[in-house]
Formats: C-alpha cells, structure tokens, sequence
C-alpha cells in the first residue's frame, strides 16, 4: 500500500497559478474559492528587494484534525494516506474547517458540501498523476510514495532539507517544502499591505472575511509584505455566538434551580424547581437546537450527527449530551405534571451531570478547533460553567416566581463578578502564541472591542444594579454575557492561517 506524499520545491517554483488553474479545471471548483493557491509575499525594500511564494492547499496530515472534528466522518483518510471526502453525507456544519491548522478547507458554493485537495485521487487511483503535478511547468511540485525509498519524494525528504507547516499542531502533515521561506510559511510573518490593496485585486466585502497577513508593528519577520493573497473566512458567524448563549440559559437555569434545592434555599416542590426551571430549560434547549440546525449547510442532514456518529467529534458526543439532558427535561416536566416531587429529585441524579456536560461541552468543541489559539484555554470549561449559572440565575430573576427567594440573586451576583474575572484575565494575561495574542488583541483593541467591552461595562451595570432591581441587573448581565460570547467566538477566528 502506498503513503502518497507531496514536495513543493520552492527552489524552482515561479509563482504562475497553473497549478491553481489546472485544478479548478480537473475538478470542476467555483469561482471565490479554490483548493490550491499560489500567495506572493515581497521581501526588503527597492533595490535590493526579493518576492517568495508559497502553493497553498491541503496538507494532507497523518493525524488530521478535520477528520476528528467531523460528525458524520464526511472527511477521512484512506489507507493510503489521503484525506478525502464523502459530500453525500457533509451536514455543512464547518466544524472541519475550523478544525484545519492550514485553512485549506472550504464550502463549496454551488452544493453547499465542504471540500478540499485530495491530491486527485481518481486520478492517482488509476495511475496518473495529479493535474497540478501534470502541468506544472518547472517541475516544483512531486508526488510520490513515502514507503518506496526510491521514489523522487522519498529521496527529497530524506536527503533534503525540507520543511512543513506549522509542526507545532503534531498534525504530521505529508506536503514538504523544498527551499520555502519563513515569511510564507508563517500567515504572522509578512504585514498586510495598506488599504487591504493587493496584487491584481482587493479583498473587500467579502462575508466573514479574515485579512491576510499581520496588521503590522508586530510581524516576526523584517521588510515582508504580503503582495498576494486570496480572501480568506472565518467558518462561524453569530449564530454560533447565539447557540453557546442560548445553551448556557438552558443548562444554568436547571443548575441553579437545583443547586438552591440542594442547599435549602427552595422546597424540592416549588414552582421553580418543578416546573419554571425544567420549563426555561426545554425552551432554550430548542432555541439551541433550531440556531444548530439553522447553521447547518445542509440543515436537512441534521439527523445523521445522531444516526451516522463519528464519535471523536464533539459535535456528535455534545449532540447526545443535549439529547439526553433534553429527555431528563421531558422526564421532569411530567413528573411535575403528575405532582410528583420525589421523582424529580430522582431525576436530578442525571440532570445535575447531563446540564453541567450541556454547559461546558462546547470548551472541547472549541479545542478541537486546533488553529484557533485563543479557544485553546484550559479555563474554557470552567468559564463556560460559571456563564451557564449566570445565564440560569438571570433568566430564573426574570420570571419573577414568587418562591424564588433571594439565593438565585446571590446566585446571579456570584457568577456575575467570576464571569468579569475570567473574561478580563483571560483576554490580559500573557498568550504562548503570537496567533492567540492577535486574537486577543482584536478582542481588546481590533474590531471586536466594540461588542467586548461594551459586554464588559453591561456586566459591572449588572452588579450594581441587581439589588436595586432585579430585573434589570439581570438584563443587563445577560445582554452583556451575549456581547461577551459574540467577541470572544469571533475573535478567535478572526487571525489567518495561511
């Protein structure tokens, strides 16, 4: 069985786009998007300036992190060392997306499905070789066999010196560079050029669109600017920001409801733990689930996350979690119906876990995400807890239930200041990524400090003004926890990749 493998040799390549022709061509790929690209970057200045390149595409990794992210093993990897993929069962859910170190995947335009370079497959499956490999006019790109010793690839990589992108991720990737430069390599270490104006084009207005390149001030590698690059999106809008919002109301206001049950703070017959609770609950459980579905390529696909599982994705186990939180709600709901308190209590023995998991199961979703430096955070699930016990208490005072009492305002107050603790230290404290520290820098001074701090200032309003009107402190809490989770999803997408 061959392990196919690809060399770049930058030594001879000249950085004239047949190999992204050839294969729109061979493989039939939309306009605005493409499985291999050739980006330009100029280095020193006139006279004694010099322009590198870089061919851009899947790097076809040993351990692949789109194929653990994907639900429904949409993309895989053959025997043979190919990452490809199966559009007849893609949900479009982008989780492969976010999930590649390399942004080298993308939607398909036209059938809504996520696809990328699989080397062509069908044409090596029959003996031939890929169609960039085919008219590639200096011969800087190879694909070979890494188990033949004799192979031209195996001869490169194992006498050459050879590079491969970002070998940090531990993704082992089987695409080596001959000769490549640092300021490709790296998406940090050439600036973008002023005004967004590149080389043939611009790259306004394009939707969710991530600039190229370091802003600038900060690029690791002197005199390097990008000249050429194709626009680049981050895969989750809003509504993913949404889902984790509407998700922590539905966890946290089951949580806090039994938390207050457990310490005495209300009767295990109350109208807050029987039926406002469990009620708020199921509600935001399905706003969860409609804003999921909504997200979704193929929303018509949604059941196979449940009937076609691939389990290392934690879109798939996180599908179950809510599924099964989801039926202990039901449970509830109609042992209150039947005015049976004990079988609540019984029923919290599921609950309490299944809600707790609900919260903070989106904390592995996001780590799954392994370009995505700023949601790498080992406080992530904890966060998410605390923010899920303030959305449940917020939510819970805006009912306004009689028998409520005063322990969901501690409750709420509480989780209200951890939650200020949290979002400050972790967008403040020192990254151990030049990626994660731009992330957090667009959330603290780029494009998404407008929803950040305002979520801040909206938060602090919410300590205050909750013991003089509960309602009102908790609007403003929940508002500001909304604005909170919009810049923090967004800006950890919003540094290139490639």
């Amino acid at each position: 069985m061959p392990l196919w493998a690809k060399v770049v040799d930058h030594t001879r390549c000249i950085g004239c786009h047949a190999c992204t022709t050839a294969c729109k061509s061979e493989n039939e790929v939309p306009l605005s998007v493409t499985r291999t690209y050739v980006k330009y970057v100029d280095v020193g200045h006139w006279p004694t300036a010099r322009r590198s390149f870089q061919v851009t595409r899947c790097n076809q990794c040993e351990d692949a992190p789109c194929v653990a992210a994907c639900p429904t093993a949409a993309m895989y990897r053959r025997p043979d060392g190919i990452v490809d993929f199966d559009k007849s069962i893609c949900i479009g859910c982008k989780a492969c997306i976010a999930a590649c170190p390399y942004d080298a995947i993308f939607i398909n335009p036209e059938d809504k499905s996520a696809e990328k370079c699989n080397f062509c497959a069908h044409r090596l499956d029959v003996g031939l070789e890929p169609a960039c490999v085919v008219v590639c006019p200096t011969q800087a790109l190879m694909v070979g066999d890494m188990n033949d010793p004799f192979s031209g690839v195996s001869e490169i990589i194992n006498r050459d010196a050879v590079s491969v992108r970002k070998p940090e991720k531990e993704t082992r990737p089987k695409v080596f560079y001959k000769g490549a430069d640092q300021v490709t390599l790296d998406p940090l270490a050439a600036r973008r050029p002023d005004g967004g104006l590149f080389m043939w084009s611009e790259q306004g207005n394009v939707p969710h669109q991530v600039p190229s390149g370091h802003p600038g001030g900060g690029n690791s590698s002197a005199a390097a600017l990008l000249s050429y690059d194709v626009p680049h999106r981050a895969p989750w809008d809003y509504r993913v920001s949404l889902y984790t919002f509407t998700k922590s109301i539905s966890a946290g206001a089951y949580l806090v409801a039994l938390l207050l049950a457990m310490t005495g703070m209300i009767s295990w017959d109350s109208t807050t733990w029987m039926v406002v609770a469990p009620l708020l609950g199921m509600v935001f459980l399905g706003i969860t689930g409609a804003v999921l579905v909504w997200d979704l390529e193929h929303p018509e696909r949604f059941w196979m996350v449940l009937a076609k599982p691939q389990w290392r994705s934690w879109l798939v186990r996180g599908g179950f979690i809510i599924t099964g939180y989801g039926g202990v709600l039901a449970a509830h709901l109609a042992a209150a119906y039947l005015d049976r308190p004990e079988l609540t209590r019984l029923l919290a023995w599921a609950g309490g876990p299944l809600a707790t998991m609900t919260a903070i199961y989106t904390a592995y979703l996001f780590a799954q995400a392994k370009a995505r430096d700023l949601w790498q955070s080992p406080l992530l699930p904890p966060h998410l807890f605390v923010q899920a016990l303030l959305a449940g208490a917020g939510a819970l005072l805006l009912t306004g239930t009689a028998d409520l009492g005063v322990g969901a305002l501690w409750v709420f107050q509480a989780s209200l200041i951890t939650h200020l603790a949290f979002a400050l230290g972790e967008a403040t404290m020192a990254h151990p990524t030049a990626h994660a520290a731009l992330a957090a820098k667009n959330m603290l001074s780029g494009p998404y400090a407008g929803p950040y701090w305002t979520g801040i200032m909206l938060g602090v309003a919410g300590v205050l003004l909750v013991g003089i009107g509960p309602a009102a402190g908790a609007i403003s809490g929940l508002v500001g926890l909304l604005l909170f989770e919009h810049a923090f999803v967004q800006a950890g997408q919003s540094v290139p990749l490639a």
